[in-house]
This record gives structure tokens, sequence and C-alpha cells, in this order.
């Protein structure tokens, strides 16, 4: 099947390193209270993480991180950013509550006028997923169904509900990654879905890419795409050649400190997507 070529979209991303890190509770089957957590290899980790973004074109913003919040470093679970539209973190667990305002705040000081406190449980982009038609919102785990139309009423586009029931899989960004968001096309793991979900994935992505048990066990699906490079886990190796495959460009990272705390590339890495007339102002 011949594929149009692939091309880069400069991007824009929020990340918040790693500097308090460490896993002292559970809150998902990945983390280990007994696993002890090297700081600076997981500072050196994000850090390789954030200079691929910007040898490739991409602008990195920096969320500053705050004493006590050992997961903000996954900054993707703050907030969904849609046509320059902020809509906030309500968190599950009480010990991630206090990520939600560090968010919020960061947005207000950057330009951002649309900034929504929500009142139902989402946990940002770990529970929505982008694309130029819909949006994917995950539940089952952590985001209450209730957020999905709350999402939609606020950003003005279809929200795709996706019923997770594997715990390994408790974020919609370990089972399931956007690699061409104006395309519509992405990659996902069917043994994270229930069965409805599984078919509502075959029926609206009947080309998408589908990962291997082993590769979505390395959490090969925490990946973050820019219509051409892929940055995932280097451990999925299965899934690596399937993208190239696809005329894809896959960039192994290693993250494995932060897998400790359950996440990797995606969980690391919010996207600013802007609205119709380009970026926000970013004030210093």
């Amino acid at each position: 099947m011949s594929r149009p070529p692939r091309r880069a979209t400069p991007r824009r991303y929020l990340m918040c390193p790693p500097a308090h890190f460490k896993v002292t509770y559970s809150i998902n089957p990945w983390m280990d209270p007994a696993k002890p957590v090297d700081v600076p290899l997981a500072l050196t980790q994000w850090g390789d993480l954030r200079d691929r973004y910007l040898s490739l074109g991409h602008t990195v913003e920096v969320l500053e991180p705050v004493p006590g919040l050992p997961d903000m470093v996954f900054a993707a679970n703050g907030a969904t950013v849609v046509d320059g539209r902020v809509l906030g973190a309500r968190f599950a667990f009480r010990q991630r509550s206090l990520e939600a305002a560090a968010h919020l705040a960061w947005f207000r000081a950057h330009g951002y006028a649309e900034v929504r406190e929500p009142e139902h449980i989402n946990e940002g982009e770990g529970d929505f997923a982008v694309t130029a038609s819909y949006l994917l919102a995950g539940r089952g785990f952590r985001a209450s169904p209730l957020s999905h139309g709350e999402a939609q009423e606020f950003f003005g586009r279809p929200v795709i509900g996706l019923d997770l029931i594997d715990p390994r899989y408790y974020h919609l960004d370990t089972a399931l990654a956007v690699l061409d968001e104006a395309a519509d096309e992405i990659m996902y793991y069917p043994g994270a879905f229930s069965a409805g979900s599984r078919e509502v994935l075959r029926r609206l992505f009947p080309d998408a890419l589908v990962a291997s048990d082993a590769d979505a066990a390395a959490l090969g699906l925490n990946a973050v795409s820019d219509g051409l490079h892929v940055l995932l886990p280097q451990a999925a190796v299965g899934l690596a050649e399937a993208l190239r495959e696809r005329g894809y460009l896959p960039v192994g990272v290693d993250l494995s400190e932060l897998l400790k705390g359950g996440g990797s590339v995606k969980c690391c890495t919010l996207e600013l997507r802007p609205d119709g007339c380009g970026w926000p102002g970013v004030r210093p």
C-alpha cells in the first residue's frame, strides 16, 4: 500500500523536570515503593528527551517542579490544550491533586485567556488524545465519564469514549498514541480496551497500527509523534520496526527510571496546541 510522504510539524511542548521524583506510594501497577529511584539518572534521562525535542526543531517550555509533588514530571496529566484553550485536570488520587493548581497557574501566567478548571475528574492528556476529527477519551480507571461531556462542550469537538479494562494501561496514553493528527492515524493495543471499544477503534481507524503484547508491556504506546519522528521507549523494538515500515522515523528513548512511576515519553510531554492565529504568547 503506497502512503504519502511523512512530514514533521514543529510542536510546542510543556515539560517538568523530575527534580523531586520518587516513588513513595502506589497508585498504578507500575509503582513499587520498595524499588529505589535514582533521581540524578531520572534527570539525565528526562534531559535527553527534552534535548531530542529541541534537536528536532520543537519548542520546550518548562514547568517548575514543586517539592512534595513527585509525579509532576508526568506533565501530560496536568491539562489538555486544543486550539489555544486549556482544560485543566482534576486528579483521581489525593497524592496528585495539588498538581492541578500548579498547571493552571502556569497557563494563566503565560498568556492563555481561556482556561477552565474542570468539574469532573480527568487527568489531562493521560486520558484525552487529539486527532483532526475526534477527541478520544479514556475511562475506567481514572477519568470520569462525565469529563467527556465537559470536554466536548469546552472544545466543541466530538468526543469518543473508550473503556480501558487492563489496570496496567490505566491511562489512554499508555494504550494508544496519535501518529498523524491531521490524517487521523493512530496506534493502539487492543488488549487494553473493552470489546465494544475495540470495535469502535476498528471502525474509526481501520488502518491503525496495532501493537503487540510485548511492545505494549514496554509502554511503547506512551509515545509522541510530530508526524514523522516518533519518540517512544527504546524497548519497544517491534513497534519501532512497524513504524519504519509505515514511513515514520522511530526514535528510541531510555526513560527507565521514570517507568518506575508508570510513565514514559508521552507522560512527560504535554502538547501546547495553538489556535488558528498562531501560538499564544509566552511571557518571560
